[in-house]
């Protein structure tokens, strides 16, 4: 499975036509991430299947390999991951890991190696990656006693591993990647590492540590308090891993804004701190429903029934951003092609993403003939329910944001509005088959190298 390197833009402008389909999309990121990066720190053999074969998972499994892990693919998206156990990743001194534009894959890859001993490696991205700031971050490893040398920053850096790990106490935030960062490298420290959870965030890492018993206990209350106890060996585990409910949510908005559409999307992962995009629109009247629910691996799967429908304006307080991160472009789309003044307050985090996906899904709504604001981590996006102008193009740059490319062609075809989307090919490091879908429901575009 190698790495795609062709870039290609694509050309979007036709409007899409009603549709009532079935579809099913990409397998979820986060988890297919984590099954990879667990699973080589556990004992014996684990499993993973329904694996999303994306760039970022490509890059997850290049890295790995490079760590001494041996994993074996053993049939369609099936996989064996050949455990070296807590504290035996090893390479030779200034390897270079190369995260490609995964957030996730820099955040835990460094976790586990800041409690590993006898590392010294170089960490780097693309030109988006690189330009996240990973502060937070390398503050966090330094209490663990890894060094960092470099831009301190800022990709690449130069990490050497703890000589004497030792558990650490860390009140967490929106953060998923900073949370599960923090548990990878308690896991190989002495003592106890104690996570006081101030606001929820995305779980994924817990649900699958917690197939180990003694490794990691959870205390529920006002405050989620998170224990995990170092040095305990992991069991392997088996995963089969389920749609993504962020590349849904981009063909639920779809069908929402498109007329007389229906749409049913097959075994979506529908983790309670995954679904706030589902629970808001559906608070602001969107036709939204959960059915054939069932448990997996410590995983809430089911189908998403949606159809069109016509939305009050949106307002989403500061809560529902940890739950909805990754589906704030989308929603902004959805926001401008509402009528009345839509409200999203602090979402100042998604500056500091693939791209600044505030001012760059501004510049996008204005091209379309959308004002909105931004002050104070509040954005006020006024929509407009009637857009339609042929006349009008939207150009998307290459920013390496696979989330802008998704929101910029759903905008695009719902409201016959042309675009030119540069690297649309960044699309392939959470959602490869995208296109294919979109293509099945009716969508046109025209790819160009």
């Amino acid at each position: 499975m190698a790495m795609r390197n062709k870039k290609f833009s694509i050309v979007v402008k036709s409007k899409i036509k009603e549709f009532k389909k079935t579809i099913e999309v990409d397998s979820d990121k986060s988890i297919s991430i984590r099954s990879f990066l667990i699973g080589a720190i556990s004992q014996g053999i684990s499993k993973a299947q329904n694996i999303l074969e994306s760039d970022d998972v490509i890059a997850t499994i290049s890295c790995l390999k490079k760590l001494g892990v041996k994993i074996n693919k053993t049939g369609s998206r099936k996989y064996e991951i050949y455990g070296k156990g807590l504290g035996s990743l090893h390479c030779k001194k200034k390897t270079i890991l190369d995260c490609q534009n995964s957030g996730t894959l820099s955040r835990l890859l460094i976790g586990i190696l800041s409690s590993t001993p006898d590392i010294e490696v170089i960490i780097k991205g693309d030109s988006s990656l690189n330009k996240r700031n990973m502060s937070k971050l390398i503050g966090l490893m330094e209490q663990f006693g890894a060094e960092f040398t470099k831009n301190k920053s800022h990709f690449p850096l130069k990490m050497i591993s703890s000589e004497m790990p030792i558990g650490i106490t860390y009140k967490a935030g929106v953060s998923a990647q900073l949370k599960s960062a923090v548990i990878l490298a308690g896991l190989n420290s002495y003592g106890n590492t104690n996570i006081i959870e101030e606001k929820r965030s995305r779980n994924h890492t817990e649900n699958i540590i917690q197939n180990s018993k003694n490794v990691l206990s959870i205390k529920k209350g006002k405050k989620k308090i998170i224990k995990v106890v170092g040095k305990k060996n992991l069991d392997s585990i088996n995963i089969n891993v389920p749609a993504d409910p962020s590349s849904a949510a981009f063909f639920t908005a779809l069908t929402i804004l498109n007329k007389n559409s229906s749409l049913i999307i097959k075994n979506v992962g529908l983790n309670k701190t995954r679904i706030g995009f589902y629970e808001l629109l559906k608070k602001h009247g969107a036709k939204i429903f959960f059915k054939n629910i069932k448990k997996k691996n410590n995983e809430i799967v089911g189908d998403i029934l949606v159809a069109s429908s016509k939305l009050k304006p949106i307002s989403a307080s500061k809560e529902y951003y940890a739950k909805a991160t990754d589906e704030y472009p989308i929603m902004f789309v959805v926001a401008a092609l509402t009528k009345g003044v839509s409200t999203f307050r602090g979402i100042e985090d998604l500056a500091n993403k693939e791209s600044n996906r505030i001012t760059e899904m501004q510049k996008i709504l204005k091209q379309a003939g959308i004002k909105s604001k931004y002050k104070k981590n509040t954005i006020k996006i006024f929509g407009n329910s009637q857009l339609n102008n042929k006349k009008k193009i939207i150009n998307v740059p290459n920013l390496n944001d696979h989330r802008i490319c998704m929101s910029a062609t759903i905008l695009s075809t719902v409201t016959n509005i042309n675009s030119n989307i540069k690297n649309f090919s960044t699309v392939q490091t959470s959602s490869p088959n995208f296109l294919k879908i979109f293509k099945s429901l009716g969508g046109k575009f025209e790819k160009k190298l």
